[in-house]
């Protein structure tokens, strides 16, 4: 899937002045009728001012997406056009790789899961979300409590669509890892246009894109590159269509098996696979340590006699990958993140 644009945008104005500007107008204007209103006219003030009473008590679990906006836009998602109301509050996300690029452009999100490994998932200046399940499953009852405007979820959460759908107006942006950078770099635009921070998104966009010429600059004419995920004892190879495509795809480096299989969990290699293959560039993702599981890591893994034997080995031309690469695949700070240390590391390679 490759998310396209938010389509289109209702002509109704936002809601320009503060909730509590709001709020007195409407006061001093009832109290300037009621010398000469009748019981009619009191039934009427009085169910007027139970709704105002409603509204703001609504409004105080909204958190700081600045005002709400009566703005309709639409988003073409995964499973297709949604339409709501731009910069929706409360606000809950179930997906890392949102997460990142909310954080980035400082959008406030309300609810999110709990447990969360990365330190990069939430803007410091808006408030500490509050736990509302696990990226796996959903915590209803809180999800009923905060009443969100609008749910966030990615591939992980991505099966529960339907039955958040029936708490919130849910948007299923999953990245289509087949081709990460279109994907990402249109879910970052579509996210700038929801949150009414295009600018942001566009100045965000314009630092992946640089930090991506400066890392090809490097990474031109130096060898094949063979991208492993070591999980325990285990080992998988991933290719170009894979999450980690991107270095192949973006960043032009070839590969050094032009067959691996295409599977979400990669194919399953051993050591005299790695050798044989031979890659004069060995891109790493150790799994175990990006869940905090105990255990021996990547590095102690993969120091075997076999792999030993090949150039990137030997060369000291290993790359191990950011814990955001697996946990947050396509968020602003995994781009930022790992064209860095791979820039880093074909600089320094001799």
């Amino acid at each position: 899937m490759s998310t396209t644009s938010l389509l289109s945008r209702s002509t109704s104005p936002f809601f320009k002045r503060p909730l509590l500007a709001t709020m007195m107008t409407a006061l001093v204007a009832a109290i300037s009728v009621t010398g000469c209103s009748s019981p009619e006219s009191d039934a009427s003030e009085s169910a007027d001012a139970t709704a105002t009473n409603q509204t703001a008590n609504e409004s105080a679990n909204v958190a700081n997406n600045d005002a709400v906006s009566a703005e309709k836009i639409t988003v073409n998602t995964v499973k297709g056009d949604v339409e709501l109301a731009m910069s929706p509050s409360p606000l809950v996300v179930y997906d890392m790789t949102l997460m990142q690029d909310l954080a980035a452009l400082d959008v406030a999100v309300d609810g999110m899961p709990g447990n969360l490994r990365l330190d990069n998932l939430h803007s410091e200046t808006q408030p500490e979300p509050k736990a509302v399940g696990t990226v796996f499953e959903p915590d209803l009852e809180a999800l009923n409590a905060m009443q969100p405007q609008a749910i966030l979820v990615g591939s992980r959460m991505a099966e529960k669509y339907n039955e958040l759908s029936n708490i919130a107006p849910t948007l299923d942006m999953s990245i289509d890892t087949a081709n990460i950078y279109e994907s990402s770099k249109q879910r970052l635009h579509d996210l700038g246009a929801l949150f009414g921070k295009s600018d942001q998104a566009a100045t965000l966009q314009q630092n992946i894109d640089t930090l991506i010429d400066e890392t090809k600059g490097v990474t031109k004419n130096k060898g094949t590159g063979l991208v492993v995920m070591v999980n325990g004892n285990k080992m998988s190879a991933y290719g170009d269509k894979s999450r980690y495509g991107f270095i192949h795809t973006v960043l032009d480096v070839p590969m050094a098996d032009k067959q691996i299989a295409d599977a979400p969990h990669g194919q399953p290699v051993s050591f005299e696979y790695i050798q044989k293959a031979n890659p004069d560039w060995l891109f790493v993702i150790d799994r175990s340590a990006a869940i905090g599981e105990d255990g021996i890591g990547a590095k102690a893994v993969l120091d075997n006699p076999l792999v030993a034997q090949t150039n990137a080995w030997s060369k000291q031309q290993v790359v191990y990958l950011s814990p955001d690469s697996y946990l947050a695949f396509g968020g602003y700070y995994q781009w930022m993140q790992d064209l860095t240390t791979i820039k880093d590391a074909f600089s320094n390679a001799k």
